[in-house]
C-alpha cells in the first residue's frame, strides 16, 4: 500500500499464535517505522535474543499461498530476489484498523506472531518511535521447543499454576527424573525493563546522525543482530552529548607528546644508523615521564623500550614529527601545537585511529574506541575480535580472528592511547586495565570526530 503523507502512532497488539495460555504484548510504534526496525522492538518485546531466522510476511496468512515475504539482510546478501524489510515501511503493509501482518521467529520452534493494527492515533513529537504499553505471557526461552514445550514449561515453573503438579510428571516422564525445569524456565514480562531496552535501540536518532565513519562501519556490519548490538553500544557511548576538557587534565593527557616536541625543538634530533633515538634521549624520556615505573629493561635503546618506541612512532603518524635525512624534525603542526596542550589533545582525538590503507586496522580502532566510550570494561579484545568477524575479516587460514588477532589489529590506536595514559588499574584487580575518565571523554572526542 502506498505509505502515509504524515507520520502517526499506530497501536498494535502482537499475539503468539496457537497457546492456550495468553502470550501476546501492546506496542505504539511509529507509523513509518522500516520492519527491520520493527524485528528488533518484537525481539526486545518477547524477550527473544535474535539468535535464529525470521521473516515478515503480508497476506491472508503467514503460509498462504498469496503471502509476500519480504527479505532478511542475509537473504540479501545471498542474492535472492523480492523485496528487502528494510524498504517497508510499516504503514505499506498496515492502513485500517484490524489489518495484519505476520512474523516469523526460529523456523524450528516456529514461533508465530501476528501484528493486528488496533488503533491509529496523531503523533505527539515527542513520543518514542517505539513504547510496550502493556503485555500478558512470560517470554520464552530460546530452543525451547516451541508452544508445546512452552507451556508445559510455564506451568511446571509456576507453583500456582492449575497444571503444575501435572507438568511436573509430564516434564519428568519426557525428559527424566533428573532433569531441570529452570533451565528453560521463561522469563516474568516486565513492562518497564523491555521500555528501557526500547529506548536503548535508539530508533529516535537515525544513523544518519551519526558521524560518518560510524555510519560506513555499521552498514559494512554483514548481520542484524550483530549490526544491532552495535548501534546499542554506539549508543551507549552517548555522542551527542558534548565533550569537555579542562586544560590541567588535557596538559596532564598529552603530556609525553608535549615533552617529545620539547625535546625535537627547532634544531631536532640525529636518529641512529638505524633510525632509532640515540640512547641520551631515551634514557632522558625514561627519567622523565616515569617509563621506569612501567617498562623493565635499561631503558638505553629505544627498540627495546617499547613505550618511548610507541610515543615517536605515533607521534609521526599523526604528522606532528617527521624524518629528514636521518634527523627527527617538528613538523609545522607539531611546532604550532608544541606549546598549547589543549589543541594538542583535540588534534590528536581526531587522528585516531590512524590513517591506513588496511581498513581492517582502521574498524579495529573504532570499534576500540566505541568500547571505551561506552564504558565497556568486560574482554575489550574479546569484543572488538566478534565485531571484526561480523565485518567478514577472517585469518589468511579462515579461522575466526582470535582476541589476540583483534589486539593487533587495533594496536596503532592503542598505541596512541597507552602513551597518553588512558588505562589505569581496576580497583581490587591490579592485573586488569580499565578506560580512565580521561580515555572515556577523549574517545568520545574522536568518534564524534570521524
Amino acid at each position: 500500500m502506498p505509505r502515509r503523507d504524515d507520520v502517526v502512532t499506530y497501536q498494535v497488539r502482537v499475539e503468539v499464535t496457537e497457546t492456550s495460555t495468553s502470550l501476546w504484548r501492546e506496542l505504539e510504534l511509529a507509523s513509518d517505522l522500516f520492519l527491520d526496525d520493527v524485528h528488533a522492538v518484537l525481539q526486545v518485546a518477547f524477550g527473544w535474543a535474535d539468535s535464529h531466522p525470521h521473516r515478515f510476511a503480508s497476506g491472508p496468512s503467514y503460509y498462504s499461498r498469496r503471502a509476500e515475504y519480504f527479505l532478511t539482510p542475509f537473504e540479501v546478501d545471498e542474492g535472492k530476489d523480492g523485496v528487502p524489510e528494510s524498504q517497508v515501511r510499516l504503514d505499506e503493509v498496515l492502513a485500517e484498523r484490524d489489518d495484519t501482518v505476520f512474523y516469523c521467529y526460529d523456523f524450528g520452534d516456529d514461533w508465530q506472531h501476528v501484528i493486528t493494527l488496533n488503533e491509529v492515533r496523531p503523533r505527539d513529537a515527542a513520543q518514542t518511535r517505539a513504547r510496550c504499553i502493556d503485555g500478558e505471557g512470560p517470554d520464552p526461552a530460546e530452543d525451547c521447543g516451541g508452544v508445546p514445550s512452552y507451556e508445559l514449561l510455564v506451568a511446571v515453573n509456576d507453583p500456582r499454576h492449575a497444571d503444575h503438579r501435572e507438568a511436573l510428571r509430564e516434564y519428568a516422564r519426557v525428559f527424566g527424573e533428573d532433569a531441570d525445569p529452570t533451565v528453560f524456565a521463561p522469563s516474568e514480562f516486565d513492562l518497564d525493563a523491555v521500555n528501557a531496552e526500547l529506548t536503548r535501540l535508539a530508533l529516535d536518532k537515525p544513523v544518519s546522525d551519526l558521524p560518518t565513519r560510524l555510519q560506513e562501519l555499521l552498514e559494512s556490519v554483514r548481520l542484524a543482530p550483530a549490526r544491532r548490538e552495535l548501534r546499542l553500544l554506539i549508543n551507549d557511548a552517548e555522542l551527542d552529548k558534548p565533550v569537555s576538557v579542562d586544560i590541567d587534565d588535557a596538559t596532564r593527557f598529552v603530556r609525553r607528546y608535549t615533552w617529545l616536541l620539547d625535546r625535537v625543538g627547532s634544531e631536532g634530533i640525529t636518529l641512529t644508523s638505524a633510525g632509532y633515538l640515540p640512547p641520551a634521549h631515551v634514557e632522558a624520556a625514561v627519567a622523565d615521564l616515569g617509563i621506569d615505573e612501567e617498562w623493565i629493561g635499561k631503558g638505553n635503546r629505544e627498540i627495546q623500550t617499547t613505550p618511548v618506541l610507541e610515543l615517536r612512532e605515533s607521534a609521526r603518524r599523526a604528522g606532528l614529527l617527521r624524518t629528514q635525512k636521518g634527523r627527527l624534525l617538528r613538523t609545522a603542526r607539531g611546532r604550532d601545537l608544541a606549546t598549547d596542550p589543549m589543541a594538542l589533545w583535540f588534534y590528536l582525538a581526531e587522528r585516531v585511529p590512524p590513517e591506513t590503507r588496511a581498513e581492517s586496522r582502521v574498524q579495529a580502532g573504532l570499534l576500540l574506541l566505541i568500547a571505551i566510550a561506552a564504558r565497556f570494561t568486560d574482554d575489550v579484545n574479546a569484543l572488538v575480535a566478534g565485531y571484526l568477524g561480523a565485518l567478514g575479516w577472517v585469518n589468511a587460514d579462515r579461522r575466526p580472528l582470535s582476541p589476540l588477532d583483534a589486539a593487533r589489529a587495533a594496536e596503532e590506536t592503542e598505541a596512541v592511547l597507552r602513551t597518553l595514559g588512558a588505562f589505569e588499574q581496576a580497583p581490587g584487580a591490579p592485573w586488569r586495565r580499565q578506560p580512565s575518565a580521561d580515555a572515556v571523554a577523549f574517545a568520545r572526542a574522536a568518534l564524534r570526530s570521524s
